[in-house]
């Protein structure tokens, strides 16, 4: 199993059409890293992961 580390945040309340966490995680996508944006509820934040494994559960 791959650790997960959180590359980038971003504020949960960003401006109507504004996809940041999205847009970064797509960036590394196409530079070859396997990233994702997942929710920190506690943050009320996106964060955008990478390394992890398809299925594999992060505490963020």
């Amino acid at each position: 199993m791959t650790s997960a580390r959180v590359v980038a945040h971003f504020p949960a309340g960003g401006p109507r059409g504004s996809w940041p966490a999205e847009e970064a995680a797509a960036e590394r996508c196409a530079r070859g890293e396997a990233a994702r944006v997942v929710m920190d509820l506690e943050r009320d934040a996106f964060l955008v992961v990478v390394g992890e494994q398809a299925g594999a559960t992060t505490n963020a």
